[in-house]
């Protein structure tokens, strides 16, 4: 019980700056002219946002059962996503889809049991299906890609169990730290120093972005009384590694986005993939 009354002052905090964000971001969107070329995607994403932003909230105001069934459902989902851009097979996603609903179910019932030991299992458990499927050809690349999808995604999502109130905060940090990166990257991002990418994998991530990621993400935190420099640095380095690393990913798979079903971010791994190393990092500096 104690759990779900710390949670509840989190969103007594929360709340407000998210109708906040996105009354005003409605009204925004409504009152763009027809001739911004953006138009239709943000009008797109503001909608994503009023449906999903409840969802996470009221997930976690549940306390750690409602974390934990939000992490699963996350989890799974974005496994399927994350099977399909790596080409994995079906053994490898039942392995990742069961990790996906394990993880977090130990998070919240046996948390003492995931550290550094389970973290060891999880890359012995990636060579499974390639080792009793005796796959010499592809083997390895199998066994290597299971292991970045396991410890990326189910491990990751134990965050949103273990952090407890900090995990909204860090839900909203990153959250608005996109819109951030993307108000600092149009204002600041055309020429300059700041224009430059931060790297070849995704040419449109400027350090503008990461200028404007860094603003909001510690305003964010400084709201909801979560700031911390620890937790500010893991938030805003979450958003910076999330979107490269997914990125990569995409690259070598050959694909825009990890899904098409998202309307205004095409997969749920294309809105979730800062989430994933801000709540890693998070558990870090809160070790």
């Amino acid at each position: 019980m104690s759990g779900f009354l710390v949670v509840g002052d989190a969103m007594g905090r929360a709340l407000p700056l998210v109708a906040g964000a996105l009354g005003a971001g409605g009204v925004a969107v409504a009152a763009l002219p027809a001739r911004v070329r953006m138009r239709a995607e943000l009008r797109r994403r503001w909608r994503t946002w009023a449906l999903t932003a409840p969802v996470f909230l009221g997930s976690l105001y549940l306390g750690a059962g409602g974390a934990f069934a939000l992490a699963a459902v996350l989890g799974v989902i974005a496994v399927s996503e994350y099977v399909r851009m790596a080409g994995l097979g079906r053994f490898d996603q039942t392995v990742l889809t069961a990790s996906a609903l394990v993880l977090p179910a130990l998070a919240w019932l046996a948390p003492h049991v995931l550290d550094l030991r389970a973290a060891a299992l999880l890359v012995l458990i990636a060579a499974v299906p390639p080792l009793l499927s005796g796959d010499h050809t592809t083997g390895f690349t199998r066994a290597a890609r299971s292991a970045f999808g396991l410890l990326w995604i189910p491990l990751s999502l134990t965050g949103l169990v273990t952090l407890g109130d900090t995990a909204v905060a860090v839900g909203l940090a990153v959250a608005l730290g996109d819109v951030g990166a993307w108000c600092g990257g149009t204002a600041l991002g055309q020429r300059g120093p700041l224009a430059r990418p931060l790297s070849p994998l995704s040419p449109n991530k400027t350090w503008a972005g990461v200028a404007g990621a860094a603003v909001a993400t510690g305003l964010v935190l400084f709201a909801v009384g979560a700031f911390t420099p620890q937790l500010w640095a893991a938030v805003l380095l979450g958003c910076i590694l999330g979107d490269l690393l997914e990125s990569m990913v995409k690259r070598e798979a050959g694909v825009k986005d990890a899904g098409s079903w998202l309307p205004g971010f095409g997969g749920l791994l294309d809105r979730i993939d800062s989430l994933l190393p801000a709540l890693v990092l998070a558990m870090v500096v809160g070790a």
